[in-house]
């Protein structure tokens, strides 16, 4: 090996410190966060813990035992000041809009629709404060083993018609997968974007919950996806137990590619933000899980 130059000793220095920016650069390039109320639900105890990892981003959820749409307002500019306070930006407001069964005709399911944009149009108040345009919301249950086609037509236009209300408030409305759900899967959230055109209506991917609804994720549901349509990433990790069921796992514990899929989206051109959603339990409490998820997955990122 041949000795340093004088020249290269100089500049040994300023090539340390550089590699070690350029192996920081993963999280800098990423907004990454964690769902508050998966920590605790008091939102200052959650926030010392995202400063603790040196986390400015989260989606807020469940604050103080309630869900965000139930808080009166001035508990939410309580909680804004709070964030600002510490310098934690909203990434995404978690909202419950269509995560109902789709109601029936007539007057009945009239009435359960009006309560639903009421409820958007609390949701849509409350993100305005929060400081986000981002609202992950769902596309409506369904009973029994897979979901009826003949619902997804008026499942498109009831959402083209919240997309036309968010239009008016500047908001964006995040269809998060979810099994259980019209959209469940890759494959469906793909089949709903081609059919909802509308850039107020993009999707929160959960590649997790579409493995638990029976999909391959990862490449195969995110490869039908059109990245540009993604605004929002919830990330976890899972497992299949002995029964064939897919039980929640703390993130490096599991089964899911995380790398290969985060990878693959910053290829794409994402830029929105990546939410650990933690779901899974530990006997220590969800704040112990929280934190042996994250830390797993801030090993993940750094094989970005």
């Amino acid at each position: 090996m041949q000795p340093f130059t004088r020249r290269q000793l100089l500049t040994l220095p300023a090539a340390l410190a550089s590699r070690s920016r350029l192996q920081a650069i993963p999280l800098q390039q990423v907004r990454l966060g964690v769902t508050t109320d998966e920590i605790d639900e008091d939102l200052a105890t959650a926030i010392q813990f995202l400063q603790e990892f040196g986390l400015r981003y989260a989606e807020i959820r469940s604050i103080w035992g309630k869900y965000n749409t139930s808080q009166p307002l001035e508990k939410i500019r309580e909680a804004r000041r709070l964030m600002d306070a510490h310098r934690i930006k909203t990434s995404v407001l978690g909202t419950a809009f269509f995560k109902i069964p789709l109601p029936p005709a007539g007057e009945e399911g009239q009435k359960i629709l009006e309560s639903q944009w009421r409820l958007l149009d609390s949701a849509m108040e409350r993100a305005q404060i929060f400081g986000t345009d981002i609202l992950r919301i769902f596309a409506f249950t369904y009973k029994g083993d897979r979901p009826d086609p003949k619902h997804y037509p008026q499942i498109y236009e009831l959402l083209r018609e919240a997309a036309r209300r968010a239009r008016k408030n500047h908001m964006r409305l995040a269809v998060e997968n979810v099994a259980g759900s019209y959209v469940s899967t890759g494959a469906q959230a793909a089949d709903m974007l081609k059919a909802v055109a509308e850039r107020e209506i993009g999707l929160t991917w959960d590649p997790n919950n579409a493995a638990m609804a029976g999909e391959r994720p990862f490449p195969e549901g995110f490869r039908l996806l059109d990245p540009a349509r993604i605004m929002h990433v919830h990330l976890r990790d899972y497992k299949h137990a002995a029964d064939g069921k897919v039980v929640w796992c703390a993130v490096g514990d599991g089964e899911f590619d995380n790398v290969g899929q985060i990878r693959a989206l910053l290829k794409a051109g994402y830029q929105g933000a990546f939410t650990l959603e933690t779901h899974y339990r530990a006997p220590q409490g969800k704040a112990f899980a929280s934190r042996t998820s994250l830390t797993g997955l801030l090993k993940v990122f750094e094989r970005v």
